[in-house]
């Protein structure tokens, strides 16, 4: 019977050593940490907000600012992201390790922005703009998930050198 050698990692681990550096020295990766929580907090309250106004018909006022809200913590978040990306991984945008997140980000950013539009020119009725948001946010969870992904990647690939690195240590 075939006995198979060591097995190999399927996948390059998500940093370098030199990459897992600069992310951990960077101020960048702290604002990402604190902002990542305010933003999910501000989706949160806000579609509750935008379902209470598409359920009642009551709250517009209060659902349009909690969409704009959100809409200015994404465009936060992406600016500042893209800085520490550009300090991680030399590249502002579609570094290898996230490029499919930065990918799903643009439909993201798009529909938030595609909000912002129909808000301010009047293109679409109320409804329709809630609506849109709600679009918006389902295209936001998933990015969200498939960051929450990497996290989880990122703290698996430590863990495996580590536990590496501890057997190289014991074989020694």
């Amino acid at each position: 019977m075939y006995e198979r050698g060591p097995q190999l990692n399927a996948r390059r681990p998500l940093y370098t050593p030199q990459e897992r550096i600069r992310r951990d020295s960077s101020v960048w990766t702290l604002v990402q940490g604190i902002l990542a929580p305010v933003q999910f907090l501000v989706f949160l309250v806000s579609v509750c907000l935008v379902l209470r106004y598409i359920g009642t018909g009551e709250g517009l006022a209060a659902a349009t600012t909690s969409v704009v809200v959100k809409t200015l913590t994404l465009y936060t978040i992406m600016i500042t992201g893209c800085i520490w990306e550009k300090v991680v991984f030399g590249c502002y945008l579609f570094a290898p390790a996230f490029f499919w997140e930065d990918v799903f980000s643009m439909l993201v950013l798009a529909l938030h922005t595609a909000y912002l539009v129909a808000l301010f020119t009047g293109a679409l009725t109320p409804l329709q703009q809630m609506y849109l948001a709600l679009a918006a946010y389902a295209t936001y969870a998933i990015n969200a998930a498939q960051f929450i992904w990497k996290l989880r990647l990122a703290r698996l690939d430590m863990a495996q050198r580590d536990a590496a690195a501890l057997q190289g240590g014991l074989a020694a």
